[in-house]
């Protein structure tokens, strides 16, 4: 089955849910910053994690300590529900740090 992209008010009505998500063109966007590097391998990790089990994977930057995840759905060329479960996913797993 094929994935659907999202249209613009569907992605309006999205980042609005997910506040500190910002979109930059085909992707949403998010920084997390912790306390130091092992914090932000600890979180990569955990997100690595949920990524596979949904099989949707973020580009994911580290710098020492942050981290930014990038979401698109390469599929269907665009923002799928898929990116902002996923993204919502990150958000649990950043109040849970």
């Amino acid at each position: 089955m094929a994935i659907q992209a999202l249209n613009e008010q569907e992605i309006k009505t999205e980042l609005a849910r997910a506040s500190l998500w910002k979109r930059d063109g085909q992707e949403i966007v998010r920084q997390f910053v912790f306390n130091g590097f092992m914090d932000s391998v600890g979180f990569v990790n955990r997100i690595a994690a949920e990524a596979e089990k949904a099989d949707h994977h973020p580009d994911i930057l580290i710098q020492y300590n942050k981290v930014t995840l990038r979401l698109s759905t390469h599929d269907c060329h665009g923002l799928s529900a898929r990116d902002f479960s996923l993204a919502k996913v990150a958000d649990e797993l950043f109040t849970r740090c």
